[in-house]
């Protein structure tokens, strides 16, 4: 609100006349304060605070004895590297072996990452297609759901992607990565360095396309 503050008095002017008393406006801020405080006070309690989300990988079985290596199928494995440029994006199938290994150079459009996961997981894609019919036919629980979720993604022969990195790769190609592995319902997946022999294969595969 503002308040009138009365200045000096009014005595008889130059002929004998009294003068108006002048007053100065002084805004009073209180109530603004207090509908700040109220206002405040309402978005906090009307907002929605989000939830932490953690983006589940589920690792290959582990080997029963502790100076086996991890039990990976070389026929569900698959593994992505990811080089310093933006289209250097490539992968391939089994194990990596440098005499024999060809990379295939892909990106990361439908026709690309995707389309290759696609066909690789098509059998797991199907069964949890299944799955969120039955859920959306209220057939079954969200817990039920979830618990069926995760088995039908971590079977056995649900494949296994790994990507692999430099430390000059872009995050924004290891985050498309992962992107398109979780379109792609790939749950048994791991992010790794790169080891220098398939580094000294991208460099190489890179020259002969003339990328």
């Amino acid at each position: 609100m503002a308040e009138i503050v009365e200045g000096g008095g009014g005595g008889g002017g130059k002929h004998g006349k009294k003068t108006a008393k002048k007053g100065s406006a002084r805004i009073d801020m209180t109530p603004m304060v207090d509908l700040a405080f109220l206002l405040l006070t309402f978005f906090v309690l009307a907002a929605t605070l989000s939830k932490p989300k953690a983006m589940e990988i589920i690792y290959p079985k582990e080997a029963e004895k502790k100076d086996e290596k991890t039990l990976l199928n070389k026929d569900l494995a698959t593994t992505i590297l990811l080089g310093e440029k933006e289209d250097e994006v490539y992968y391939y199938k089994g194990f990596f072996k440098p005499d024999s290994t060809v990379l295939e150079l892909t990106n990361f459009s439908k026709d690309g990452i995707r389309k290759m996961l696609l066909e690789r997981n098509r059998t797991i894609i199907a069964a949890v297609n299944d799955l969120k019919t039955k859920f959306n036919n209220k057939e079954m629980s969200k817990e039920e759901y979830q618990e069926k979720f995760g088995e039908i993604t971590g079977s056995d022969d649900a494949p296994f992607v790994i990507v692999k990195t430099i430390p000059t790769t872009k995050y924004k190609n290891v985050i498309n990565a992962v992107d398109e592995l979780e379109i792609c319902n790939v749950r048994k997946r791991a992010i790794q360095d790169m080891a220098e022999s398939e580094a000294i294969a991208v460099r190489q595969r890179t020259a002969e396309l003339g990328l």
